[in-house]
């Protein structure tokens, strides 16, 4: 499954919000040294109840933008 996702980085919140077509997720981690895109993951990972291998990031690794890949299994 694909998934786009929208980043909003140093946030004073932790959430996950469904727009649209895609998912708004607030994060309080900067961008600095992937410490944004881990947060994300672990994250997304709770949110959809999967473990966080099954989560890969395949577009958009320094972006707000993001397309999320969800593997099988």
């Amino acid at each position: 499954m694909i998934m786009q996702v929208r980043v909003v980085l140093k946030s004073s919140k932790v959430l996950v919000k469904k727009e649209n077509d895609y998912l708004k997720v607030y994060l309080t981690k900067p961008a600095c040294e992937g410490l944004a895109n881990k947060q994300l993951i672990e994250l997304l990972a709770d949110y959809l109840k999967i473990k966080k291998y099954r989560i890969e990031i395949i577009k958009g690794h320094k972006s707000k933008n993001k397309v999320i890949k969800i593997s099988d299994a």
